[in-house]
């Protein structure tokens, strides 16, 4: 975790995530990455030399019309002095049930978004900090250049002008193998996913070209975040620089 915490300090101060006196609120799915930057974020508040609030927010889709146990969650986070709070939603039984969607990824993916952005409002939070890390920046790079015939990604930092919220991703540059090893070292309870898609995405196969490539070529994840900042496309260029290449050493 300590280094989980360090990569989450560099990305923090190299894109100027977080600000005095912001207020960050962390959408908790319950699975390892949210869990992780939760508990990360968490302890970077007494050695980031910047003064800011956690605010961690389950929002429980409901599949199958079964709320879910996040018991476990409650008592990290109690441990670790983040407040945290689980909100029930009907996002499982209208996607999977009422609507039936053929692709009930982008509603769902919609739907949390919206109930997110309006938990960060109510609980008074001006930045929201998701999850995603850097096998999930190379992952969707490489979708939209198959899928859509775009050069794209998701930002590190994104202003939502309409909420007045700023979305951060402080886990870009941590891979998922980092992730879930700091999971595993610290014992963090996960909650494992109840949705029927799971598994079943497009975003599955490309994981798994990802994961070949990275066989072939362990540098491969690194080199194409240093091809990302290094082109500054969607808001990747450091605004601190001075890091290093280290393709030889790749993870």
């Amino acid at each position: 975790m300590q280094r989980l915490t360090g990569l989450v300090r560099k990305a923090v101060q190299d894109y100027e995530m977080i600000a005095p006196g912001d207020r960050v609120l962390v959408g908790v799915s319950g699975g390892k990455d949210s869990v992780a930057l939760t508990v990360a974020l968490g302890r970077l508040r007494a050695y980031l030399g910047v003064p800011f609030t956690v605010q961690a927010v389950t929002l429980d889709p409901c599949f199958g019309g079964v709320q879910t146990d996040y018991s476990p969650l409650a008592a990290l986070f109690e441990q670790e002095n983040i407040p945290y709070e689980v909100r029930r939603t009907d996002i499982g039984p209208v996607v999977f049930d009422y609507r039936k969607e053929q692709n009930p990824c982008a509603l769902c993916a919609k739907l949390r978004r919206g109930t997110l952005h309006t938990a960060a409002q109510q609980l008074g939070c001006n930045k929201v900090a998701l999850g995603h890390h850097l096998d999930d920046a190379v992952e969707t790079f490489y979708m939209n250049l198959w899928r859509e015939g775009r050069i794209g990604c998701f930002s590190p930092v994104t202003y939502l002008s309409r909420r007045d919220l700023t979305m951060i991703r402080p886990l870009l540059l941590a891979t998922e193998k980092e992730v879930q090893q700091a999971v595993r070292r610290e014992c963090l309870p996960v909650i494992k996913s109840r949705c029927p898609a799971d598994g079943v995405t497009t975003r599955q196969s490309t994981k798994g070209f990802v994961a070949e490539m990275s066989r072939k070529d362990p540098a491969f994840r690194q080199k194409t975040l240093h091809a990302l900042q290094d082109s500054g496309i969607d808001g990747w260029k450091p605004l601190h620089t001075g890091r290093k290449k280290e393709w030889g050493n790749g993870v």
